[in-house]
């Protein structure tokens, strides 16, 4: 390196110091050119260096104790507790409910306030227990404005582990509708106006709980823990983004991201919002959500967007539920189902619209559309599933969700099912009814022909397999609580001909069916024998269970029968005439 020096020197008495300016001449490297730099440097005795080093110290530290002394001292001094009154009246005027602060401390260090306890009240038209009550409330404050001038400027509210309660009515209000309503009650010590036009920079709660109830009713309320909401530059008079996340009733969690606002001050419930929505692994059976005793349950995911202008509310997004359960008598289905919605709802009249339900099981598809309302405690529906040529094989292990029983070991193969359903009623009382049809499907594992062998004493020898092939099938269904009725059953099987009937199965299974066998119809007989010579369908009843069903010829409607076909016989035979009536006389 080359040093080229410039600059002075001063020489003083016993701690004399150099202060040098030098010109270093040095090459950055071998590859490079010769570059300069200026550097500069205090020279100074070692000993008198370091005296210096410590007296700076030394200050500092003493300035940094006065601070810590001024700042822990400053509560001693602001007794935050002339405040609560006046924090009181703001805040009960601005929700429009009586609030109450507990005791007040100052935190300089978090620049906040700490409350001990706080409550507000509810709507007196719901309940007279508090609407959040919480042990604790952290108010931010400008810290400025509180020391120097003595008002309070607030930044932003914490409510830490709060009780929540939510409560609607059965016109649809909700005891939070009236929060921070105009017409609301003011506090003798409240500012005139409401601060609409105030914006506070953070709004959050932590760890809350939420419970949800119907007002006056013994219906059971849904508990929601673990709520965290978090607002930012929130205003009553302008829109708003937020955050919230809870854990579900009975398992599983949710998340709503978006944005609201201005506030509807004359119903809060009305303030609209843009939001998107996200359910992990919520247990319908378990959440209270649906009533128990539909037999509906599942493993429920969705994603989804929900908004509101405040009248009308707009839902579309896809869900899917793992081990469906779909009847009282159901079990959970081993296959997922996914939907994919859109809907529309009145807020006011309680109603929506389904405009979209496009239902998926593997391959199979269907559509669901209609309307629905809730009105108190009353869920309904009106609306129609239609589901054409669905792949049987799909829909096969989805059928104990539904509380259909095939007989035991037997199992559908093969084929299309198609129907179209009107829904209607209750949720917990729904009447299901529509035509369904089955093509080109096998009922493997079940010998319909040797259920039916007692039946060859009077229709001739059946041919016996140990599958039921079925070419088409097709009937009327009404599903309803109290029992299901199929009415007209026409079967068409080449082992069986014809099957024609109608019946009923209970709730718990149990079959009662009136039905006709023309076995002769598709040449399913192999030889006419029986009981006097009978050529017409055969009646038999179907009694015992859907997982063991029996086949019971009707020996009443048989004997009927043959007596009526040997009538029929004796009338048509010229000889028969004869000897009834006499010889025909010539002319």
């Amino acid at each position: 390196m080359f040093v080229v020096k410039r600059g002075h020197r001063e020489s003083q008495k016993e701690g004399a110091f150099r202060n040098e300016a030098r010109l270093s001449l040095s090459p950055v490297s071998r590859s490079q050119p010769l570059g300069l730099k200026w550097r500069a440097s205090t020279c100074a005795p070692p000993n008198r260096s370091s005296a210096m080093n410590k007296r700076v110290l030394k200050i500092a530290g003493i300035v940094v104790g006065v601070i810590l002394v001024i700042l822990i001292a400053i509560p001693l001094f602001v007794n935050v507790e002339t405040f609560r009154p006046k924090i009181e009246a703001s805040l009960s005027e601005a929700l429009g409910r009586e609030v109450k602060l507990g005791k007040m401390s100052l935190s300089i260090f978090s620049g906040s306030l700490s409350v001990d306890n706080i409550s507000i009240a509810d709507d007196p038209a719901f309940s007279k227990a508090p609407f959040v009550s919480a042990k604790s409330l952290k108010i931010g404050v400008e810290l400025g404005a509180l020391i120097f001038s003595k008002q309070i400027k607030v930044t932003g509210f914490k409510l830490e582990k709060p009780e929540i309660m939510l409560l609607s009515a059965p016109n649809g209000t909700w005891n939070f509708s009236t929060l921070g309503a105009k017409n609301a009650p003011k506090t003798s010590q409240a500012s005139s106006g409401a601060p609409s036009d105030v914006t506070i920079a953070h709004l959050s709660i932590d760890d809350g709980k939420l419970t949800v109830a119907k007002a006056n009713s013994s219906a059971k309320a849904q508990v929601f823990d673990k709520l965290d909401v978090k607002v930012n530059d929130f205003s009553m008079a302008s829109q708003f983004p937020f955050e919230v996340s809870v854990d579900l009733p009975g398992g599983g969690d949710a998340k709503i991201t978006g944005k609201a606002g201005p506030v509807n001050q004359q119903d809060a419930a009305k303030t609209p919002f843009d939001a998107k929505l996200k359910v992990n692994k919520l247990d319908v059976a378990a959440s209270g959500f649906v009533d128990a005793s539909t037999g509906i349950g599942g493993i429920v995911g969705l994603e989804g967007t929900l908004s509101s202008n405040g009248t009308q509310a707009k839902g579309a997004g896809e869900v899917t539920m793992a081990k469906a359960k779909l009847s009282p008598k159901g079990t959970p289905a081993p296959k997922d189902i996914t939907l994919k919605y859109a809907l529309t709802a009145d807020l006011e009249k309680q109603s929506g619209n389904v405009s979209q339900g496009d239902i998926g099981i593997g391959k199979a598809s269907a559509r669901l559309t209609g309307v629905y309302s809730t009105h108190g405690d009353v869920q309904s529906l009106n609306m129609n599933l239609n589901a054409p040529n669905m792949p049987v094989d799909e829909l096969e292990a989805f059928l104990p969700a539904m509380g259909v029983t095939l007989p035991s070991g037997s199992k559908l193969e093969g084929g299309t099912l198609s129907a179209d359903l009107a829904i209607n009623g209750p949720l917990d009382k729904l009447v299901i009814t529509g035509p369904v049809k089955l093509s080109n499907t096998k009922l493997a594992g079940f010998s319909a022909t040797s259920k039916l062998s007692a039946l060859s004493a009077f229709g001739g020898k059946v041919p016996q397999s140990p599958d039921t092939t079925i070419q088409n099938a097709s009937l009327n269904a009404r599903v309803a609580p109290e029992a299901t009725k199929l009415d007209a059953i026409n079967v068409v099987a080449p082992s069986l001909g014809t099957v024609t009937g109608a019946g009923t199965i209970s709730p718990a299974g149990a079959l009662d069916f009136k039905m006709q066998a023309d076995m002769k119809a598709t040449g399913a007989i192999a030889q006419q024998a029986g009981v006097g010579g009978m050529n017409g369908p055969i009646p038999f009843s179907i009694q015992g269970t859907t997982s063991n069903p029996t086949f019971v010829p009707d020996a009443g409607a048989i004997a009927s029968s043959v007596a009526k076909s040997a009538i029929q016989k004796q009338l048509g035979d010229k000889s028969g005439i004869t000897s009834l009536f006499g010889k025909k006389k010539s002319k």
